[in-house]
């Protein structure tokens, strides 16, 4: 997940803290250290059951599954489709697609596309 994907996370989740339960938290620094993510997703999630505010365990759970390691060597959705686990080569074009937006590829490999390196 993108940083500033977690960053959103954290931030929403201060915003319900700050306004359900009073307390401040360090949005920047949740979203990069998984300790201090922890604790502020432990107790939202306490404050979620001891006060009823359930849109706090839901964003704690987000905020959770946005800290999970990522791993680099995952399968992708396209690898699967295509068979090939971690490729850079295309699938073979349809038959009468046309590939104009790209162009040819030069002498180096390099592929252009319009004009653009």
């Amino acid at each position: 997940m993108l940083n500033s994907e977690k960053l959103a996370i954290a931030a929403h989740l201060h915003v319900l803290l700050r306004r359900k339960t009073g307390r401040v938290t360090d949005t920047e620094w949740m979203a990069s250290n998984t300790e201090y993510a922890a604790e502020i997703i432990r107790f939202a999630r306490a404050a979620a059951k001891d006060d009823g505010h359930a849109d706090l365990g839901e964003w704690a759970a987000k905020l959770e599954l946005a800290m999970e390691p990522q791993h680099p060597h995952r399968t992708t959705s396209r690898d699967k489709l295509f068979g090939m686990l971690g490729g850079n080569t295309r699938p073979a074009p349809l038959p009468g697609a046309s590939d104009s937006l790209l162009g040819a590829a030069d002498a180096g490999g390099h592929r252009y596309i319009r004009g653009i390196r």
